[in-house]
């Protein structure tokens, strides 16, 4: 991943269409840079050693928490704090950035078939 050019992030989401996949498009120290589409509703899930960051870029997102709804709109973000179990989801498709430590698994320690391989755009 080379860091001579900006990433046009628009140009990044023109490649790709699935749900639920993170893409690389960026990495800073140990700690890399995705995008994502979402559409509906993913798993609760939990990340025990890091925090997980979501910033909206378009649309409306929901993130479930046990004892309350937080709700995202373009511009927002939210940060997840470790060890706190959540559900994202959509009744739209939404564009978010995620921020997190190298080799976070989307799906935390739920696991399951929407576990994506990140791949660079």
């Amino acid at each position: 991943m080379t860091h001579d050019a900006p990433v046009d992030l628009a140009d990044k989401f023109a490649l790709f269409a699935e749900h639920w996949s993170p893409k690389l498009v960026a990495r800073i120290n140990d700690y890399d840079i995705k995008i994502v589409r979402i559409l509906g509703e993913f798993v609760w899930h939990t990340h025990e050693d890091t925090d997980e960051l979501f910033l909206v870029l378009e649309g409306t997102l929901t993130i479930q928490l046990r004892d309350r709804d937080v709700v995202l709109e373009p511009g927002q973000l939210f940060v997840v704090p470790r060890g706190v179990e959540h559900c994202p989801k959509a009744e739209g498709e939404v564009k978010a950035l995620l921020f997190e430590p190298e080799g976070v698994v989307n799906t935390g320690d739920a696991g399951g078939e929407l576990t994506a391989t990140v791949e660079e755009v």
